[in-house]
């Protein structure tokens, strides 16, 4: 497979806290802060939230990254540093697929003369929908992006 190899800004960020349970429910925590920037989230381009799962909390974190004229509904907010990352896409709730071509990525990297896996506390791996609300009740179904983070090998490590 071919890999795309992008770069993220730093950017300030609301968080949903991490989530042991993952109760997307719309009284859970995932659920209640999937509402809230759902219902500010602008007609631009990138990408704005990011769902992990974060090693230390064992549990799914959501990121939504603020505008600066954008209200933080009272959630704490984090900064995010940025860095490059691999992306993969696949059909959302497929985990065979994201499972393989997760291990296809760890593999592209661990081949690689250049880059090398950049996961560490609050640098993990995470996903974001791309597909448009309208077409995803049309056709039933999102596409999700893979971002895996990645570093140059030369890269002192943070």
């Amino acid at each position: 497979m071919d890999f795309r190899i992008i770069s993220l800004p730093p950017f300030t960020a609301v968080t949903s806290g991490p989530d042991p349970a993952c109760d997307f429910s719309p009284t859970g925590t995932l659920g209640k802060f999937d509402q809230f920037f759902s219902s500010i989230t602008p007609n631009d381009s990138p990408p704005r939230d990011f769902l992990f799962f974060n090693q230390e909390a064992g549990g799914f974190e959501w990121w939504y990254a603020l505008r600066e004229d954008m209200p933080d509904g009272g959630f704490e907010k984090v900064e995010f540093n940025g860095g490059m990352y691999l992306t993969f896409f696949y059909r959302d709730h497929d985990e065979d697929a994201h499972n393989q071509l997760y291990q296809e990525a760890l593999a592209y990297l661990e081949n690689s003369n250049v880059l090398e896996l950049d996961e560490r506390p609050g640098h993990y791996s995470m996903g974001h929908i791309i597909t448009p609300p309208d077409l995803i009740d049309a056709q039933g179904y999102a596409i999700m992006e893979c971002f895996v983070p990645v570093r140059l090998k030369t890269a002192p490590q943070p």
